[in-house]
């Protein structure tokens, strides 16, 4: 199983276990079929997303390795940049990008 897998490599623990789902009864009706959405955007590192499941275990790696700064990059208005950053000033790091 997947989980078993994981459950070798440190994580931080950032994102609850099940993520927020939305009904969306309009749309459910119009398509007739129930719909949900994934509200990744809840995600409590800047302003969510789905970019923090992964933060979790390179966060935790960086600690392990005894890492003072995170280097990463992305693009213009990288979410993956963004929360990057954040998670280096929740663990006092530094965070080049």
């Amino acid at each position: 199983m997947l989980s078993d897998a994981l459950a070798r490599f440190p994580r931080l623990d950032l994102v609850p276990a099940a993520t927020h789902l939305e009904h969306l009864p309009r749309l459910s009706r119009h398509l007739g079929r129930d719909i949900w959405i994934k509200r990744d955007d809840l995600t409590p590192l800047a302003l969510g997303g789905n970019k923090a499941r992964k933060l979790e275990y390179l966060g935790a790696d960086a600690l392990a390795q005894g890492a003072e700064v995170l280097v990463t990059a992305g693009a213009i208005q990288s979410n993956h940049v963004r929360q990057t950053a954040a998670l280096a000033a929740r663990l006092g790091l530094g965070c080049l990008a």
